[in-house]
């Protein structure tokens, strides 16, 4: 091989290498820009504002959570004749319309069912008979869309409606929190990933002033803004709130997320669960990729929604699974061609990861304190058993230069160079091989081993696991597999503060 072509095919790799820090980078970059989200928010422009507001809840067997959620939202520090609720009931077959019917009753003018006998299309259709219902009359001058098991606390709506005193603003979206009690190990990941998603995340989006998605199960909506995007929710993908918070910016309105308006929901509490919800999510965006692809940097036509910033954090999340692989395949090749470099290139990749893990985790942990005191184990696992481990070699090299080969010796092994290269080529293709340890959680829950299941996501990381899912995804886009909107079940464990 020429030295020349030897040079660029090492450099190509190398890049290839780090370009799996760039998911990093933008975490680092969101991060920082919270920094001065306390001096750049919407909140100056807000005021005491209780315009007539519509509650949909759409519903399709939610015996379980719908009547406390009815009687939570019925007791909102909210002016009573403001406030409506109206839950759209999908044709559901268990007590839920019973129960609606006796809310309804118990609060008059106030609570309205609205059924429909032909049900089972989806969370869209349900709420577009409830929209259609709302905007063909003239009372309602907002309209919240919420899940059926959500608990608001009792200022959150007032919170989110003051921002609709600005004119501007067409959309606006709470800070939801996992509320289960109690909550087991899965329950726990997903109050963390929460706080980086949302608390964190939607943060810095209000500093670029972009938002990617307000919250499914809190979305509160001007009437003129939906009236503009045409009075309905997108049916023709599985991210309808993902199609109404960017057709609602595309139109010149601006989406805020309020932090400080908390809503408590309930959540998967195993892989599969967590699975099935996290897959019609990352499908709904693969499908909103494709639908809005012209808009990603193209600021100079879509503002700050084309803006730098903003793609590269929907893309940074979006390509996850291609920057893993990437980053495994080209360690390996390296490998092969020079071991030097690749250990250099190595070290530089998890250095970068070891700065993101301590910054992010650290802020996560301070922006939501509540959360911290229970999630604490889950924030400090987020990436992983084997990821830490490599963390902590990266940082402290004698530990597995020195360390492990002396333990190692005690126990009557010796771990020669070849053993050694061995072990270095395994951590190369972590980062693509953990999503497969992350899978294999869904797989053993089905089975007799599904004690293994949690072992198996601590081992390979929360993060694998959604890695893994967003994989699974392309995959099944890629296939043309039928597009269905799948419930996740609830049953009621909901506390405020829990």
């Amino acid at each position: 091989m020429p030295e020349w072509l030897y040079d660029i095919g090492v450099g190509l790799l190398a890049a290839c290498v780090l370009a799996g820090s760039i998911p990093l980078l933008s975490g680092l970059w969101q991060y920082a820009l919270i920094g001065v989200h306390g001096a750049r928010n919407h909140l100056p422009y807000t005021e005491d504002f209780t315009p007539h507001t519509a509650v949909v809840v759409p519903a399709w067997n939610e015996a379980a959570v719908i009547g406390g959620t009815i009687d939570r939202l019925t007791s909102l520090n909210y002016p009573e004749e403001s406030l409506r609720v109206y839950v759209v009931d999908d044709a559901s077959d268990d007590g839920t319309p019973e129960i609606v019917e006796a809310k309804a009753a118990q609060y008059p003018g106030r609570v309205f069912h609205l059924r429909r006998e032909d049900g089972g299309q989806g969370k869209a259709h349900t709420l577009n008979h409830g929209l259609e219902i709302i905007l063909g009359e003239d009372w309602a001058d907002a309209v919240l869309i919420i899940d059926a098991d959500v608990i608001f606390e009792r200022d959150a709506l007032r919170r989110m409606t003051r921002h609709l005193a600005d004119p501007e603003v067409g959309s606006v979206t709470a800070y939801i929190k996992e509320g289960s009690y109690p909550a087991n190990y899965m329950k726990r990941f997903i109050g963390f990933e929460y706080v980086t998603a949302q608390a964190a995340a939607r943060r810095s989006q209000n500093v670029i002033g972009a938002m990617a998605c307000l919250a499914g199960g809190a979305q509160l909506h001007s009437r003129e803004s939906l009236v503009e995007i045409g009075g309905h929710v997108d049916v023709d993908t599985l991210a309808e709130d993902t199609v109404t918070t960017l057709l609602t910016q595309v139109n010149g309105r601006r989406a805020i997320f309020e932090g400080n308006a908390v809503v408590w929901a309930e959540e998967p509490g195993d892989v599969n669960g967590l699975w099935k919800q996290r897959l019609r999510w990352a499908r709904g965006n693969v499908q909103v990729n494709r639908r809005f692809r012209k808009i990603w940097f193209r600021r100079w036509r879509y503002g700050r929604l084309g803006g730098f910033s903003f793609g590269l954090f929907w893309y940074a999340t979006f390509l996850m699974p291609a920057f893993m692989i990437t980053s495994s395949i080209s360690l390996v090749c390296l490998y092969l061609l020079n071991y030097g470099y690749s250990l250099e290139a190595f070290r530089a990749l998890w250095m970068i990861n070891v700065f993101t893990y301590v910054v992010v985790t650290s802020f996560s942990l301070m922006i939501d304190p509540e959360t911290a005191k229970k999630s604490w184990r889950q924030a400090i696992f987020f990436p992983g058993f084997v990821s830490l481990l490599i963390i902590i070699g990266t940082c402290f090299p004698p530990v597995h230069e020195q360390l492990i080969p002396d333990l190692a010796s005690h126990i009557g092994v010796t771990l020669d160079e070849t053993a050694a290269r061995a072990f270095l080529l395994f951590a190369y293709v972590w980062l693509s091989f953990s999503m497969v340890v992350a899978w294999l959680a869904k797989v053993v829950e089905n089975t007799r081993l599904k004690f293994l299941a949690p072992v198996l996501v601590y081992t390979a990381g929360f993060g694998a696991l959604l890695s893994a899912i967003t994989l699974a995804s392309w995959i099944k886009e890629a296939r043309g597999e039928e597009t269905r909107w799948e419930k996740t079940e609830k049953t009621g464990q909901v506390a405020v503060g829990a």
